[in-house]
């Protein structure tokens, strides 16, 4: 592609997350806003759509959200539950876990899904989960929750159930993420192995996204 291409491209993401932005239902803005303002950044707009979609294609009905302070992509695969089932919220950290119950609790009047929320490592709580028992798992946040998420995958998923890593070109990183060779930050490493070891494992078939910060989507075979 020439400079012009990408150029554009780089405009059809602006354009597409403003109008994602212009598109979220009040609860889901509220979220974004009340987390941004107590200190934990959200995911891109469209991202988080995108991943309500995904959820409606599979007619999910048990998704678990890992990652520190993934306030609106729980909110949306709420709605995307369509008041039904069960959303289980993994955070190690003690303010993001208060903030989902918070914001679930203000949901209690439009929904009937139920909340795990649980604080704790992906690493040490997933094991405990029952196998073959969900839809849907969204992974964000340290770099420490993908590949070990990853591991757990193949275990806990349905048959055509998905996984997909947000972030995974890691474009917070100050030496640019992924798309930099140069950069040897812990995230942009983490998501180089990640990348690789979920293309290559024959549990999955998988695609690599550059919606949002990049996402690495994978179904069970």
């Amino acid at each position: 592609m020439d400079k012009t291409q990408y150029t554009n491209l780089a405009k059809a993401w602006e354009y597409t997350e403003e109008h994602a932005l212009e598109r979220e239902i009040p609860s889901v803005a509220a979220t974004r806003d009340n987390a941004e303002q107590a200190g934990l950044p959200q995911g891109s707009a469209a991202q988080a759509q995108l991943l309500t979609m995904l959820a409606h294609m599979i007619d999910a009905s048990s998704v678990i959200v890992i990652g520190t302070g993934s306030l609106v992509e729980s909110v949306q695969l709420v709605h995307a539950l369509n008041g039904g089932g069960q959303l289980t919220a993994v955070d190690s950290t003690a303010q993001g876990i208060a903030m989902i119950r918070k914001v679930f609790a203000e949901l209690q009047d439009v929904t009937d899904t139920s909340l795990r929320a649980v604080n704790a490592p992906a690493r040490v709580f997933l094991p405990r989960l029952n196998a073959n028992d969900y839809d849907m798992i969204v992974v964000a946040g340290d770099a420490d929750n993908y590949a070990s998420t990853f591991a757990q995958a193949a275990r806990l998923l349905r048959t055509h159930g998905v996984i997909v890593f947000t972030d995974v070109l890691a474009l917070g990183s100050d030496h640019g993420g992924v798309l930099d060779a140069a950069d040897r930050s812990t995230k942009a490493t983490a998501m180089r192995e990640l990348i690789t070891m979920v293309e290559d494992d024959e549990t999955f078939e998988s695609t690599l996204t550059p919606d949002g910060t990049g996402l690495l989507i994978a179904v069970k075979k």
